[in-house]
């Protein structure tokens, strides 16, 4: 049943709320998301060993690249974008595997791998059915832990990362000021006020760094008011050595790790963008995956750290109850116009490093903490408790070079020594193992046509035999299947040849059926909602299918990608003696 949000929306995505409300929230949720975007190339620029000229070309480049991302997933042009507010900066993930890059091969090679390793994004968008047995939520949970794993030793680099000649607690005075300001607001403030925290936090820790002389006036006042950065581009190094192919991997990996946290972004936008709920739309999903590829390749163009979604977009949406997209696209132009402001940048490039790594640090205990809640929001059992534990430390145990440092080797060595990569893979390889160690699936492969009903109850008829099901139990099962057949083959009717997959397993004492077809522009989801606000509405066939269907499955999933359907449902299996009658089967 369709159900009010209990955050008011006052306005949907297609609503057009008044220019000044549109300018003033733009602006407001431009300026909670730039300060991330400019400091995060500052610190791979500065851990890396990048040049002062560099390092102002990445901070330029990324605002405008985020700029364009930003209109893009707002506006959403052909299969790119979302059409949400989604909020583009750059990725934290990439923090480490970007330092090594640029630190081992210069600027070049940082755009390089950016660039080739966005391709495979557009891969996984289309793909992305494919993929969801594979890239699981514990898989992608467990490479989300990783990241702070591997980055916290930066950060904690940062920490001393101050001149000889300054008071020795200048820093922990500093650091420690700007975390108990963060931290403070977070725990005690309002939710309006909390989603100020960090920039109060880091305007607060520069104050007082400013008076220990940590602060560089300098650099702003040499800064020009309007202007694009003299040099710094990279261009590309086309030198393909044992060092690019030895980080290529790791950038494919935390691409993917990035794609997927748009996955979830884009996924919990739609559900506080709406005033009634709806279903969840995988075209959205898929657009908002190929806008965060955009960007990527854009990055990688220009030289710059990839970048992602900031789920800050989540938070702001429900807070204001503002969701229309021109909103979108107010931030992405703020983001432009802060591009063309070299002082703007000098501002931020400007905060000493103790102050940044105390603003990391509430960053990454936040993403390990989003790790987990992805992890446990999968549903744990033994298997999957020991699939995420062992590949967590595993990845610490080569993140911090005590897994058999002797044997590995240079090249080996370098490559399974970051831990997003060695323990994502083992996520991955402990994924495929379990998906091959669980009960197989029955598959019935046709065509839709004439015998299409029959041909699925026979398929259907003998896995309820298969798993010991009697026939009042197995009429339930085939009932089930025939009504999901009827109903997303109705949605998918436009003429085309289509081919229909039928899968079966058991799961307990239920079976999952999975039915697998071409796209469509409907949500069975959704009109499965929509039957409890129409009791009187003369019942049409389809509309008596959806009603079974709810009746007699416990659960009802549509995931509508690009390239494919999949309707799944779960039959429990009835207890024998239950009253229900059985049902009629034609």
């Amino acid at each position: 049943m369709s159900e009010a949000r209990s955050t008011q929306v006052r306005f949907e995505p297609d609503d057009r709320p008044p220019l000044y409300l549109t300018i003033g929230l733009g602006t407001q949720f431009a300026i909670l998301a730039v300060t991330g975007i400019v400091l995060t190339p500052a610190i791979v620029v500065r851990a890396g060993g990048g040049s002062e000229a560099f390092l102002v070309w990445a901070a330029f480049a990324a605002l405008v690249v985020s700029g364009l991302t930003t209109i893009l997933q707002a506006r959403r042009i052909g299969p790119f974008g979302a059409g949400y507010i989604l909020i583009m900066g750059t990725s934290g993930a990439f923090i480490a595997v970007c330092v090594t890059a640029l630190a081992e091969g210069g600027p070049g090679m940082l755009a390089t791998l950016v660039f080739l390793s966005s391709l495979v994004q557009f891969s996984l968008a289309r793909r992305l059915s494919i993929l969801r047995r594979i890239l699981t939520p514990a898989v992608t949970g467990t490479v989300i832990m990783m990241i702070p794993v591997t980055v916290m030793p930066i950060v904690f680099d940062m920490l001393a990362a101050v001149p000889d000649d300054v008071e020795p607690m200048a820093s922990p005075l500093v650091a420690g000021l700007t975390l108990a300001i963060i931290l403070g607001i977070a725990f005690g403030a309002r939710s309006t006020l909390r989603l100020w925290a960090p920039i109060i936090g880091i305007f607060v820790g520069c104050s007082v760094a400013s008076w220990f002389g940590l602060y560089d006036t300098a650099r702003i006042a040499a800064a020009g008011w309007i202007g694009i950065p003299d040099g710094g581009w990279p261009g590309f190094n086309l030198d393909f050595g044992p060092t690019f192919w030895i980080l290529l991997p790791a950038f494919i990996f935390v691409t993917y790790v990035g794609a997927i946290e748009t996955v979830g972004d884009s996924v919990a936008i739609q559900s506080v963008s709406w005033k009634h709920r709806r279903a969840i739309d995988y075209k959205v999903v898929q657009g908002a995956v190929s806008a965060d590829g955009v960007g990527n390749f854009l990055s990688g163009l220009a030289g710059t750290v990839p970048n992602t979604t900031y789920s800050t977009s989540i938070a702001v949406v429900e807070l204001t109850g503002i969701a229309a997209r021109r909103v979108g696209v107010c931030v992405g132009l703020v983001f432009l116009i802060a591009a063309f402001v070299p002082k703007f940048a000098a501002l931020v490039l400007a905060i000493p490093a103790p102050v940044a790594a105390a603003y990391l640090i509430v960053l990454l205990g936040l993403l390990f903490v989003a790790g987990m809640r992805l992890v446990i929001g999968d549903g744990m059992d033994y298997r999957k408790s020991l699939m995420v534990g062992t590949a967590f430390w595993i990845g610490a145990g080569f993140q911090h070079g005590v897994i058999f440092p002797d044997l590995l080797g240079p090249w080996m060595g370098s490559l399974v020594g970051n831990g997003m990569t060695a323990g994502g893979v083992t996520a991955v390889v402990l994924t495929v193992c379990l998906n091959l160690m669980s009960p197989k699936s029955a598959v019935l492969k046709t065509r839709p046509g004439a015998g299409t009903a029959r041909e699925i109850s026979d398929f259907l008829g003998k896995v309820g035999s298969k798993y010991g099901w009697n026939e009042t139990q197995t009429d339930r099962l085939i009932l089930v299947g025939d009504e999901m057949a009827a109903t997303l083959l109705a949605a998918d009717d436009d003429g085309q040849e289509r081919r229909l997959v039928v899968k079966a397993r058991s799961e307990g004492s239920s079976i999952e059926l999975e039915f697998i077809t071409s796209g469509s522009d409907g949500n069975v989801e959704d009109e499965i909602m929509l039957l409890g606000e129409q009791p009187d509405r003369t019942m049409v066939e389809k509309e008596l299918s959806l009603r079974l269907l709810r009746h007699y499955a416990s659960s009802v999933h549509h995931q509508s990608f690009t390239n494919a359907d999949i309707l799944t449902a779960r039959v429990e299996r009835p207890e024998q003696g239950t009253a229900e009658s059985r049902p009629s089967i034609e």
